[in-house]
């Protein structure tokens, strides 16, 4: 079949690091090929170098035969190729359908055809089976529906070769459906689909071919038939996964109760009783209110309103961050960039809105500040000694993890970790959860929400399953008659009804 894309003994180093070492790669033509391996192991990088972002110190990238040169993106997008990053490139001040066609506006003579460009975005939409109002600014839209706009600027391109990183880590399940039915429907006309994810069942569905990286190389290479999910695991991480999903034992210590919480449209009574060293797992389709609960516990939702006690005393209910905070409840959120300083290292991060522990009032002790940093780095798997990095140069689960080491710096009693595995690797992922159990067996209460229902399991003693914003289930884990069929069933209830199926 004719290649796509060639990648011979290509090589890239930042500093003393070799991100990329002889990676000789070809993509056939209208095939689905998957870039897999954990944070660290070169995939960005080899990606950055096909799509032009990176020039490569060493070796050639040809698109159907042709050599590509980096940093000229017209010439990249006169031969056909598209690339959708992870971190989301949206106008907030466009809408909807001029952020789908940005760049791309079909015209005559210097005059936007608005109509023609309205049926192509309905088009778009109900090949996405999305219903995103066309004139919406793109800043009052959920993170799963920019993701959404974004893959569908990409096929709007009419690209032959399309670049996807982590395409569908902020997609609900039926939307993640719709996007492989959509990819697999664009490659059988032809074009090439080249996508990086995390989600390694994701992987093993939509493939047709598999390539592996670690620490800089192509280890592996094969069709998607070849594999199972264990042999991608040790062929990433150089070993078996071992995840120990024994969970401890909590007391009977109320550390946490609310009672009728709501807001507006989005979220209905919702009460939660959430005891010491107890982790509880909030799950439900993108939409579902879980998010809009967890923000309103923390204070980021000023229209809410409930009931709130900590450690049996009541407290207000929280209409500002800094009033969660004082009484010790935190949220790390699901948007790394809303948490962090990407320009800033780990250490100024961790300190970013409390006094400094400098010797004076305008001199700061960086060896004092960095200490407790390196104290936390360690509890949450990350090195002590990149705490000096830029936050932007690390890896997403490098990040997640300082953006947790942030947090847990204030000592809060509740953590809400709103997807904390978002966007991650499979070993990072596994780091982040153990992390999770760590801090409710130093008696924080947890409250997490992931749209990986695995993951919610895996951490879990309880588990609160919301739909139309209210929770219709609370299921122990521990319960006989669990299942997880049983979870899903109700998290799909979208009509309201009682019946179940």
């Amino acid at each position: 079949m004719t290649v796509a894309v060639a990648c011979v003994d290509v090589s890239k180093t930042f500093g003393g690091t070799r991100a990329v070492k002889s990676a000789s790669l070809e993509i056939r033509s209208g095939s689905i090929h998957a870039l897999v391996g954990e944070n660290g192991a070169g995939k960005s990088t080899l990606m950055g170098i096909v799509s032009g972002r990176v020039l490569p110190d060493e070796g050639v990238v040809e698109l159907f035969g042709h050599p590509l040169r980096g940093g000229r993106p017209r010439d990249l997008k006169n031969l056909g190729l598209a690339t959708i990053y992870q971190e989301l490139t949206m106008y907030p001040s466009l809408s909807a359908m001029e952020n789908v066609f940005a760049g791309q506006l079909p015209s005559t003579r210097g005059v936007v055809k608005t109509g023609e460009m309205r049926r192509r975005y309905d088009e778009l939409c109900r090949m996405f089976d999305v219903d995103i109002p066309a004139d919406t600014e793109v800043r009052n839209l959920s993170v799963s529906s920019q993701q959404m706009l974004e893959i569908m600027r990409g096929v709007q391109s009419d690209a032959r070769v399309i670049l996807l990183d982590e395409p569908s880590a902020a997609l609900a399940e039926h939307e993640r459906e719709t996007l492989h039915r959509v990819l697999r429907e664009i490659a059988a006309g032809g074009t090439t689909v080249v996508f990086v994810s995390h989600n390694l069942d994701e992987v093993l569905e939509l493939s047709d071919t598999i390539s592996v990286m670690r620490d800089g190389s192509l280890v592996s290479t094969a069709a998607a038939g070849e594999w199972t999910k264990q042999e991608l695991i040790r062929a990433m991480i150089g070993r078996d996964l071992i995840v120990n999903d024994e969970l401890h034992n909590v007391t009977a210590q109320s550390l946490l109760r609310v009672e009728d919480a709501g807001v507006g449209d989005y979220v209905h009574e919702v009460s939660l009783d959430l005891r010491e060293g107890e982790i509880v797992g909030v799950w439900g389709l993108v939409g579902s209110g879980r998010t809009t609960f967890m923000r309103a516990v923390a204070g980021l939702e000023p229209s809410s309103s409930g009931s709130l006690w900590l450690e049996g005393r009541e407290v207000p209910w929280p209409k500002r961050a800094a009033d969660a905070i004082d009484v010790g409840i935190v949220m790390v959120p699901e948007d790394r960039k809303s948490g962090l300083v990407l320009g800033m290292d780990a250490v100024d991060n961790y300190w970013i809105g409390r006094r400094s522990s400098g010797l004076g009032r305008f001199l700061l002790n960086r060896e004092r500040e960095s200490r407790p940093v390196k104290n936390q780095a360690r509890f949450f798997g990350f090195d002590p000694e990149r705490t000096s990095t830029p936050v932007r140069n690390l890896s997403g689960g490098n990040q997640q993890k300082v953006m947790l080491a942030k947090w847990a710096g204030r000592e809060p009693r509740v953590f809400l970790i709103d997807e904390p595995t978002r966007g991650i690797d499979v070993g990072a992922k596994a780091e982040v959860l153990t992390s999770l159990k760590r801090l409710a067996r130093g008696g924080a209460g947890v409250v997490m929400t992931s749209s990986e229902l695995e993951e919610v399991l895996a951490v879990s003693h309880r588990i609160l399953v919301f739909a139309l914003g209210r929770v219709v289930a609370e299921i122990d884990r521990e319960d006989p008659n669990f299942s997880v069929e049983q979870i899903v069933c109700l998290g799909f209830r979208e009509t309201g009804s009682t019946d179940v199926a």
